[in-house]
Formats: C-alpha cells, structure tokens, sequence
C-alpha cells in the first residue's frame, strides 16, 4: 500500500508550470501568453529566483478562459477584459452583500442577449458563405 505522502502527492496537480508548458497546455504561443499578461491585470504568473514565470493552476485556467472568450467568443481584449472584470466583481458581491432582484436579473439577460447575437452572427456567417458558393 502506498504512503500517504505518496498518495497525496499523486492526487494534487502541480503547483507551478513554466511557460513552455502553459504554451503547450492551451496551444498558444509563448509570446501571446507575455502579451496576454500585459493586457488581462488579474494574469500574474509569479516569477522565479531566476526570473523565470512560474503559473499556477488558476492562471492557466484563466488563461484558457481568457482564450475562449476571445477566439470562440468573438470578445475583443478590451472586451474581454472588462468581461472577467464583471465575473470577479459579481463574485465578490455573492460573497457578502445581498443585490436586488433586479440587479440579479441584468446579467442574466446579458448572457441571453449575448447568446443570441452570438447565435446569430454564426447564422449570417453560414449563410454568407451558402452565397459565396453560388
């Protein structure tokens, strides 16, 4: 039977990736990975001795959510940026302030609203391209 130790050290992720391996993680290039902390404050990698970056778990995380807004998404980085800046104020709210029904209905018609013209936009750009073929 294993030690515990060992069992523990299995079950966690490790700590801290460099930016090759992030760059390989998420298939971006290392330099959009240094652009991207210039542009998304909340993505600090911390820096080694050496002065190496060194990213956690929930940097890569946010990387990769930062990705999907803004290849899949179609958000602009300013947009982006604003966007997750929402998420984390929303989230420091739910934390300890009460909000107004009203208050708490506004993003989620956001959201619908946004899926729509997302939905839509994916419908032109199939019929654009149904066009182009003629």
């Amino acid at each position: 039977m294993p030690s515990t130790a060992t069992a523990t050290q299995a079950s966690t992720e490790k700590d801290f990736y460099r930016i090759g391996e992030v760059s390989r993680l998420t298939n971006l290039k290392p330099f959009v990975l240094r652009y991207w902390e210039t542009e998304f404050p909340m993505l600090e990698p911390v820096k080694s001795a050496s002065g190496h970056r060194l990213y956690r778990q929930e940097d890569v995380d946010l990387v990769l959510r930062i990705k999907r807004l803004l290849y899949d998404e179609g958000f602009t980085i300013a947009g982006a940026r604003r966007h997750l800046r929402e998420l984390n104020g929303a989230s420091e709210a739910d934390s300890g302030v009460s909000v107004s029904s009203a208050a708490a209905e506004a993003p989620a018609a956001q959201l619908l609203s946004r899926k729509m013209l997302l939905d839509l936009r994916d419908s032109l750009r199939a019929f654009l391209t149904l066009l182009e073929r003629r």
